[in-house]
């Protein structure tokens, strides 16, 4: 029996996929996961990271700090995919799993045993960064290759099902790393894990990296590229013929435009941005904002391979833009209900006595200090500002007519607090005393007015707090899920690996890196704790509207030319 390509052609149904096939496609699903692991511990104990080596900063610029290191992992995402990208298809896809792997698994160790700002100063986010810089590299080379290595493994008719399988590798490798960060703190105890006990769950990387590399070194070359390799075919200059050829070019637009950016932006809200919003926006505590999260995936992670086998009943676009379509409609709405059941407290005081900063014609700084020399301490409104965005409690800024220049008001429900004036004061202790009797007063009037500086544990409705992650993670499956499956099938097999790197990791390494220290930074700059969500939907629905305009269907094309 044969299907009909996309050009009219009949195309061979291959035959189902041999036990000695399954276990290559298994091996290459479970090194993937281990790389992965190393990826995200970072992104796990990034409030842990940010006291250990953005401590001489305020507070609010150490968290951003801490999310941008780990953003800069995925910045130089697309130049390993360009770097990697282009070794894989001179040389194979085998050998270059086995380079990434490498670098990966080492960079990850020597994590752990970097010193910290109190020991060595500003030379320890400096050396955090390289070794994030040298994962992303890592990384950019590893994806491509493995989706390529399966697909090219994979029976026609079942290439979203068995492409679908690394899919959940990111959300896997996110659960290991769950499940050793939550079993280091309750072994340690929350004091000894934060002070020296995060280095473990990195030691660990070591035995993972001797584990996936004698995973990959069982592997055997694909079949396609073998083929290719024996004939002649490969390409002589895969980046040329990637990206300085018109036809080519174009679609490696299209995908990225017209699926991997809504991919990557919904990957990063509902898995990252959902753990850095329980944890620092509704100030879950760390333990249970893991062990939260580790259940909706593990609720969710199946859908990745219902999704990829329904791609290749339906075809892989419905799925993806369905998905982007959701988030972008949903996404201030779940959040809404994430924060009524993770902190109810909060959204109680909040309806009951909105927080709001009172100004005359005074300019507010932006809460972000990279360089840790601005203390906002000599302007009112930033006075305000800074105690309100460390103490997590969300705000909004208006306009006082008729109020002097320098005048600042900060109103708790029908509570004011003045908030006083610090510039004229050239004595810092001064400056001090004056905004320590201020932060005492605001504190006094925020716990007067039900705010909470936590999330109660036994008002935390963890049943629906899960029901409302494992839905975000639902959306995640979906435009996930078929994605490997229509990268593979977009591009030609002798550049495939290039062609199909590079929009991947701009969209996830650019568009989904950067997303927690954007939407974060836009909160700390508006008050608004659901301000960030504008930066997912707006990607989410660009994406949908781009693809249904210009996105092909992929389902029923040849890998083989």
């Amino acid at each position: 029996m044969a299907e009909v390509g996309v050009a009219g052609e009949e195309l061979p149904f291959h035959h189902e996929a041999t036990g000695k096939e399954k276990m290559v496609i298994a091996a290459s699903s479970l090194g993937t996961v281990f790389e992965w692991y190393d990826f995200y511990l970072y992104g796990l104990l990034a409030t842990t990271i940010s006291a250990q080596f953005f401590s001489g900063v305020n507070d609010t610029t150490g968290f951003i700090l801490a999310l941008a290191a780990f953003a800069a992992g995925f910045a130089v995402r697309p130049f390993g995919a360009l770097v990697f990208g282009r070794i894989g298809d001179l040389v194979g896809r085998k050998n270059t799993f086995l380079v990434t792997m490498t670098i990966m698994g080492l960079s990850t160790f020597c994590v752990g045993l970097l010193p910290n700002f109190a020991t060595v100063g500003v030379a320890a986010p400096l050396l955090l960064v390289g070794l994030r810089l040298l994962q992303g590299l890592a990384l950019g080379g590893q994806y491509g290759g493995a989706a390529t290595f399966v697909a090219e493994h994979a029976p026609d008719n079942k290439r979203g099902l068995y492409t679908s399988w690394i899919q959940t590798t990111a959300t896997l490798g996110l659960f290991a790393a769950l499940l050793v960060v939550i079993g280091a703190q309750t072994v340690l105890g929350a004091e000894a894990f934060a002070s020296w006990g995060w280095r473990v769950p990195f030691f660990a990387s070591a035995i993972l990296l001797l584990v996936s590399l004698w995973i990959r070194l069982q592997l055997q070359e694909s079949p396609v590229y073998a083929q290719m390799k024996a004939t002649g075919a490969t390409s002589k200059a895969p980046l040329t013929e990637a990206f300085l050829r018109w036809g080519n070019l174009r679609l490696v637009l299209i995908a990225l435009f017209g699926a991997v950016v809504g991919q990557a932006v919904v990957w990063y809200t509902g898995q990252f941005y959902a753990l850095f919003f329980l944890e620092k926006t509704l100030k879950v505590d760390l333990a249970t904002t893991n062990m939260l999260i580790a259940i909706a995936l593990a609720i969710g992670t199946p859908f990745f391979i219902f999704f990829g086998w329904l791609s290749d009943k339906i075809g892989r676009k419905p799925i993806i833009l369905t998905g982007c379509l959701l988030a972008a409609l949903s996404y201030f709405y779940l959040f809404g209900m994430l924060a009524q059941a993770a902190n109810p407290a909060l959204v109680e005081a909040q309806g009951r006595a909105p927080v709001r900063i009172d100004v005359g014609t005074t300019q507010c700084s932006f809460q972000f200090d990279p360089i840790g020399k601005n203390k906002f301490d000599t302007n009112a409104c930033d006075v305000a500002k800074s105690y309100l965005a460390k103490a997590g409690v969300p705000y909004k800024q208006a306009d006082m007519p008729g109020a002097a220049d320098d005048q600042v008001v900060l109103a708790i429900g029908e509570v004011t607090v003045p908030v006083p004036q610090t510039a004229a004061l050239a004595d810092a202790a001064g400056r001090k005393a004056l905004i320590t009797d201020f932060q005492d007063r605001t504190k006094a009037a925020l716990t007067a007015a039900g705010y909470p500086a936590k999330a109660d544990p036994a008002r935390i409705d963890k049943v629906r707090v899960v029901g409302i992650l494992t839905l975000l993670v639902l959306l995640v499956t979906m435009v996930y899920g078929p994605i490997a499956a229509m990268l593979v099938e977009f591009f030609p097999s002798k550049i495939r690996y290039t062609s199909m790197s590079l929009p991947y990791h701009i969209g996830n390494g650019w568009f989904g890196g950067f997303l927690p220290a954007t939407a974060f930074a836009m909160v700390a700059a508006t008050g608004d704790i659901y301000y960030g969500l504008w930066y997912p939907v707006v990607a989410a629905g660009a994406t949908f509207v781009i693809g249904l305009l210009l996105l092909p269907e992929t389902r029923k094309r040849k890998i083989e030319d």
